[in-house]
Parts: C-alpha cells; sequence; structure tokens
C-alpha cells in the first residue's frame, strides 16, 4: 500500500512540466604547453581517498544506503532532463487550452513508461528522491507541484506523502545535513567510477568544501538514526 502510495504523488511530480579527498586536484580547464602552441582542453579532476569504514557494521550500513541512492538519482536525473525538455516545449505554445493538452499528453507518456519501476521504489529511496529532485531541478516537489499543477494538489500530495513520514518540501543540505553529505558522497564517488550519469545539479555544490566540513563524520551513527527515526 505504501509503495502505491509512493508512486500516486512521485508519479504526478515527475509528469509535471517543470530532476577522501587527500588535497584539491581540480585541473584548471585549459592547458597551454609551454613552448608549443598546443592547448589541450581538461575535464575537472577529482582523486579520492578510499573510504575507511571503522567496523564491517559500518561498511554494511553505507552500501545499504548507496543501493537507495542508486535507485532514486536516476528518477531525480529524468525530472530534471524532462523539466528542460518539457519548458523548451511549452516556450513556444501561447494558447492556455494548447499548453494544457500538452502537459496531459507528456502525463500519460511517463506513466506508461515509468508506473511499473516507480511502484517498487520503497519509503527510503521515495524520500532520498525528493531531495534529489531539489539537487537535480532547484525546486521541492512541493513547488513544483504548485507551480505547475496547483497549490490545491500540492497540498493533498504533501498530505498523503506525510502519512508515510515523507515531505515534498524536503529540501538538499549537504552543507548542513550530514545524511545529505553521504548521499552527495555516494553520488562524487559513482560519478567518477562511471556508475551514474553525471549531471549537473541546479544547486551550488562544493564537494571540496563539503569533504572538509565532513571529514569526521559517522557513517554509522548517521544512517542508523535515519533508520530508528523514519522505521
Amino acid at each position: 500500500m505504501k509503495k502505491v502510495l509512493l508512486l500516486f504523488f512521485i508519479f504526478h511530480t515527475f509528469s509535471i512540466p517543470a530532476q577522501i579527498i587527500e588535497k584539491d586536484t581540480i585541473i584548471n580547464d585549459m592547458l597551454v604547453v609551454k613552448n608549443d602552441s598546443l592547448t589541450l582542453s581538461l575535464d575537472e579532476v577529482l582523486v579520492f581517498k578510499n573510504r575507511k569504514f571503522k567496523s564491517n557494521k559500518e561498511r554494511r550500513y553505507y552500501y545499504w544506503y548507496y543501493k537507495k541512492v542508486h535507485r532514486a538519482y536516476p528518477f531525480a536525473k529524468l525530472a530534471a532532463d524532462k523539466l528542460s525538455e518539457i519548458n523548451l516545449e511549452l516556450e513556444g505554445i501561447k494558447s492556455k487550452r494548447r499548453r494544457k493538452r500538452h502537459i496531459k499528453k507528456i502525463q500519460k507518456f511517463m506513466e506508461g513508461t515509468f508506473t511499473d519501476t516507480l511502484k517498487t521504489l520503497t519509503r527510503t529511496e521515495g524520500r532520498i528522491l525528493i531531495k534529489l529532485v531539489h539537487r537535480q531541478t532547484g525546486q521541492t516537489m512541493f513547488d513544483l507541484i504548485k507551480e505547475y499543477r496547483s497549490g490545491w494538489n500540492a497540498f493533498w500530495y504533501n498530505s498523503t506523502a506525510n502519512v508515510f513520514k515523507l515531505s515534498l518540501k524536503s529540501e538538499y543540505h549537504p552543507e548542513n545535513e550530514a545524511l545529505d553529505f553521504i548521499v552527495e558522497d555516494i553520488l562524487q564517488r559513482s560519478f567518477a567510477k562511471g556508475n551514474l550519469e553525471n549531471q549537473k545539479p541546479k544547486l551550488p555544490i562544493d564537494y571540496f568544501e563539503l569533504m572538509q566540513r565532513w571529514s569526521d563524520i559517522d557513517v554509522q551513527k548517521e544512517i542508523k538514526a535515519y533508520i530508528d527515526k523514519y522505521n
């Protein structure tokens, strides 16, 4: 039942037209070779220190959360992709009736394509997804629904979410919230390994600064506290 209701409010969000570093090792965007006219364009490079766990239990906690992040992120990326795509399409549609018709067409497409997959999300994955949508789009799920559907829909979807200890108003703050930083750490390492496709977030995120701030984070403590609170 909880998965069906989770699908209910997550689906409507996707269908709206709005998704341990030892030292700084960012390479300059452009490199000029001395005594030569050759100029090379280089990508940013992050060098990660292997994450060390204090115990096997902490390792299990981390990789349990790692799997949840990997399940949720592709949907957040999709939300951001569709938001950009549909907003671009709507710029050329002046008629309110045609805009509304176009929105409904997109909703039907998204429902037919992603309904079965979204039904498999757990509550934890739904909570991570809500935060990652904010990371990728710069807006909360609540604000997206309110802006592109109605404030009334946003209120009722959020009320439904609250029943399951979820909030569509949740924001992503890895600079202040330890659990959000763990999500960011998982994402950055996964991007570097090619396990997830990197999509530039709408929120300003300085991973080097975050690493310095959270260098002594107790992963097991943070994730266990989350599990005790929400499960």
